[in-house]
């Protein structure tokens, strides 16, 4: 039942209306978030929502901001290399929970004192480690290039689990004559079907080659 706007004032602050809508883009994406669909979900007319939200930039604004809350910042006395490595772990890890989000995570032009006290705290570990003003902005955009990149490609992988890998792989490889891609085939036989193989393994292989070269790039030799 739709409370009346009196009570759903009373009820609803900012923080609620945001959580439900990122509840429901999770749910069905983000195309499909509406203020009416938002409205019904909370039990309130849609208008009522504008009390908490001026718009519906504003409504992404703050959902972006609720996904940046989750993803972990540098501990107090944490090394570079540690707090950059955590980082990225949590930020894969919070897309993970939030597919929708990955597109918008860099896209606000009015960003929210989470995202601006997450980018805030990355810069000044970097700072702290004696990164000049130049090199901190090469490894924001290597890192979170790399990091947006594989939340990107990974839900569209047409696997899962380990039994649909093979799966999928033996499929293409029936396609082809047995010596037609002998590479792909050494690479799919000898890696990608060997026990145990997840392909989510490769984001902190490929995450510690770039933490290498920023290293490298701190300390030259």
């Amino acid at each position: 039942m739709i409370d009346s706007e009196n009570s759903s004032r009373g009820r609803l602050n900012r923080d609620r209306v945001l959580r439900a809508a990122v509840e429901l883009a999770d749910a069905g994406g983000i195309e499909s978030l509406t203020m009416r669909k938002l409205g019904v979900e909370l039990g309130v007319e849609a208008m009522s929502l504008y009390n908490h939200v001026a718009n519906k930039v504003d409504l992404l604004d703050g959902m972006i901001d609720c996904v940046f809350e989750e993803i972990e910042l540098p501990a107090d006395g944490a090394g570079w290399r540690s707090a950059m490595r955590g980082r990225a772990v949590s930020a894969r890890e919070a897309l993970s929970r939030h597919r929708w989000a990955t597109g918008l995570m860099e896209s606000r032009s009015t960003p929210g004192p989470a995202t601006l006290r997450h980018h805030d705290a990355v810069i000044g570990v970097l700072r702290g480690a004696g990164f000049s003003i130049e090199m901190v902005a090469h490894a924001y955009a290597v890192l979170d290039s790399y990091i947006y990149g594989f939340a990107l490609q990974e839900p569209n992988l047409p696997f899962d689990t380990e039994s649909e890998t093979a799966n999928v792989a033996q499929a293409i490889m029936a396609r082809f004559a047995t010596g037609e891609y002998p590479h792909l085939t050494e690479l799919t036989v000898g890696h990608v079907l060997k026990p145990g193989y997840d392909y989510g393994d490769e984001f902190e292989f490929g995450l510690d080659l770039i933490l290498d070269g920023l290293e490298r790039a701190l300390r030259p030799v």
